[in-house]
This record gives C-alpha cells, structure tokens and sequence, in this order.
C-alpha cells in the first residue's frame, strides 16, 4: 500500500487532527494530559463506580482496564507524533545542509578577501554542493523515515550509535575525495596534478580508510549480535515512539550509557582532527596519526564488548501468597493473590504505560494480564523485581507452573507453586 506524504501543516491552536504534524502532536500532549489525570484520580481512590468500590479486587480490575485503555490511546497518539516528528526532522535536516554550504561560502568569501580566490576554493563549494544535492536527493526518497537521518534509525526506532559513527566518516571521508577530484578535472598536466595524485597516495589514506573500515565493521557486528541474541531471548528490545538525539549517549531506558557516550566522543575528537587537517591541505585526503587511529579502535572495542555483555531474559526467583494485613497465613488458593519475585520484568523501554500492561503471567494453562496498580505519580505494581496477580479461579488445584512473559515476548523461566482447594 502506498504511504501518502504528509502535508504541511496550515492548522493551529488547538488542532488535534490526524492530517497535519502540529496536529498529531498536539493529540499526543492531551492524550498524556488525559492519561496522568485519570491515573492521579484512580490513585487518590476517586471515580470508582459504586458497584465495583466495595470489592477490592474488582475495583484493581475495573482501574487497570481502564488505565488500559487509556495507555492504548496514548500510544496510539505517540505513533502518530512520530511520524508526524520524522516528517518535520527530514525537512529541517536538509535545510540544515543548504545553511551549512552558505556557511561555508561565506566563510570562503570573507577568507578569501586578502589571499584572493583559488580554485581550492572553487573546488570546495562545488564539493560541497554536489554532495549537498545527492544527499537531498536521498532525504527525498526517505523524507517519512527521516529523511538525512534515515539510514540512522535502527530497527528499534531510535538512533543507533554504530551506525552514525561510520557515517560520518564516510561523509567526510566522501568530501575529502571529492576535493582533490574537482581540482583534477580543472588542473592542466604537471607540478599540481602529480601533487595531487600524491595527495591520494595509499601510504597517506591508510590511517583514514582502517577507521572507516573498522568503524563499519562494528556496525555489521553491532547489527549481527543484537539480532542473534534477539532471536536466542537473551536480550529484550521494544521500539520506540521517535528518534532523538540522546538515543546516541543513552541506552534503550534513557540513561546515560559509557561504551555509546565514550565512542561517540572519541569518533568526534578524531573526526574534528580530519576534518581541520581537511581544511588545512584541501589538495589531498587527511592524514590520520596511527595513535588517533588506534584509540578509534580501542573505543569501538569497549563499545563492542559492552553490546556482547548487554541484555538479560527474565527471571522469576521465588512466588509467594501475598498476605493483607489481618489475614491468616495460609496455602495458595484460587481468588488469591501471589507475588512473583524476581528480575528483568520490565525491560528498558518498557516503563511506558502501554507497555506495563503488555506484562502477562502464565499461571498453568491461564494467562493473567498484571493489573496496573496506580500511585501518586507513576505505578506500585508492576515493576522490574515484583509482580502481583490475582490466581484465576480456572486455575485448578494442584501443581501448578508459573511462567513470566515480559512486553518484548520473552518468557522467563518456570516455577512451580502448589495451589490447594
């Protein structure tokens, strides 16, 4: 099915349409208005319907249906802000670009005052031009997933670290050739030409290319573990709404990660060093020292490491009856609740609402979605350590297994539990 674009907004104030990105994103902030004051009244104990306010637990069920429901329009509205995001982030990038190639004309204009103009500067605005073109005409062909910004995006939605760092340098490695080629084609034969073949001597490109190689190598690898580990259920991902910048600093929860922050910070250190050796011999492609050469590997291989040593399948330590205060001790039975301890419940990204209520609990052949427990300003249950669900009364005495199935798909281990009668 065809994806129609979507068209530019001419739609304001408080428009909560569907067609338009000021719209989309506009339904998302009521949605998520709407969601934390109904969770806030639901916590304070208010707006229970008489019939279900005297039992304890239809009133949990009726709240978490309710919060339920209320999660899945605000997801709804968040996939709409999203693409509506990505349309308006393909625009600005390439916008972004024709401003950076002024830039760079007037910064060769004003330079250019006391030295004259060359045709190294000549060379360099046709550069930057040509690669600004091509890389608009790509963003055009993407300009719902992003646009420039497309061939970041990972499978999960968001920014992927091991892709935008060999990216840069391909771009950059991408203008530096183009450079020299540009100057080629205007150069008569002689001292200038064959100094320009020296420039794009292997002995002097070596450092650049082993960067560039094993900087894409990481991402192939990246890509591969990810998936392999994916499909083994060792590692849980969830998608998320948008992209955004910090996905290349954070990990999938939002918190800050080293390997991601620490590679992305020495990949620009060193890419700031090519590209002010760039600007200072334009006739020949930047020489990398090996020792900057060698700290790219080093921190590619942290980064790698720590993608080998990242993700965890749940686990599920210990189920006990979960007692109220001023009830006997007494052995599990159908109608009551159990708390099921462990770790990994709620994987990163899957702190959202819409997502917690995707948690279910295997208990025999009976599946029970957790019920979403609402307190001031977030929710009791569940969490990442401790489940509670009621014991349907399908379930039959005996011995039963219990099995957790996170938002992302992956099952935990079994424990036993013996229900009476």
């Amino acid at each position: 099915m065809a994806v129609q674009e979507i068209p530019r907004s001419t739609h304001g104030g408080t428009c909560t349409c569907d067609d338009c990105p000021h719209g989309a994103r506009e339904g998302h902030r009521r949605a998520v208005a709407a969601f934390l004051e109904k969770r806030e009244e639901f916590a304070a104990g208010q707006g229970l319907p008489a019939a279900v306010a005297r039992s304890a637990g239809a009133s949990r069920q009726w709240v978490s249906d309710e919060l339920t429901l209320s999660a899945r329009t605000v997801a709804d509205r968040s996939r709409e802000a999203g693409h509506s995001w990505l349309y308006l982030l393909s625009r600005r990038a390439v916008l972004t670009l024709w401003i950076a190639a002024g830039v760079l004309l007037v910064v060769q204009i004003g330079t250019a005052l006391g030295t004259g103009w060359s045709t190294a500067r000549t060379a360099g605005l046709l550069a930057a031009l040509v690669l600004a073109g091509l890389l608009t005409l790509a963003a055009r062909a993407q300009s719902l997933r992003g646009g420039l910004l497309a061939p970041l995006v990972g499978e999960d939605n968001r920014l992927s670290t091991s892709k935008a760092v060999p990216i840069a340098w391909l771009v950059l490695t991408a203008f530096a050739a183009l450079l020299p080629a540009l100057r080629l084609a205007a150069s008569s034969p002689g001292p200038e030409r064959r100094a320009l073949y020296e420039g794009l001597a292997l002995g002097r490109a070596l450092p650049l290319l082993a960067v560039l190689a094993l900087t894409s190598g990481v991402a192939v690898l990246v890509r591969r573990v990810v998936c392999v580990r994916i499909m083994g259920q060792r590692l849980q991902k969830l998608p998320a709404d948008h992209p955004s910048g910090a996905d290349l600093l954070t990990d999938d929860s939002g918190r800050g990660s080293f390997p991601d922050a620490q590679y992305v910070l020495v990949s620009t250190v060193v890419l700031a060093f090519a590209a002010v050796s760039l600007a200072r011999f334009p006739d020949r492609l930047p020489r990398l020292p090996w020792a900057l050469t060698l700290l790219v590997a080093l921190s590619a291989a942290v980064y790698l490491a720590a993608k080998y040593a990242e993700g965890s399948r749940p686990l599920v330590l210990s189920v006990v009856r979960r007692r109220e205060p001023g009830d006997l001790d007494s052995a599990v039975r159908p109608g009551d609740d159990i708390e099921i301890r462990g770790v990994g419940f709620v994987p990163p990204g899957a702190q959202t609402p819409g997502m917690l209520a995707r948690l279910v609990v295997r208990i025999g052949a009976v599946h029970v979605h957790v019920p979403l427990v609402p307190v001031a300003g977030g929710f009791a249950n569940p969490s990442d350590t401790v489940l509670t669900v009621p014991v349907p009364a399908e379930v039959e005495p005996g011995r039963v297994e219990i099995q957790v199935v996170t938002a992302a798909g992956v099952e935990s281990n079994r424990c036993t539990i013996d229900v009476a009668e």
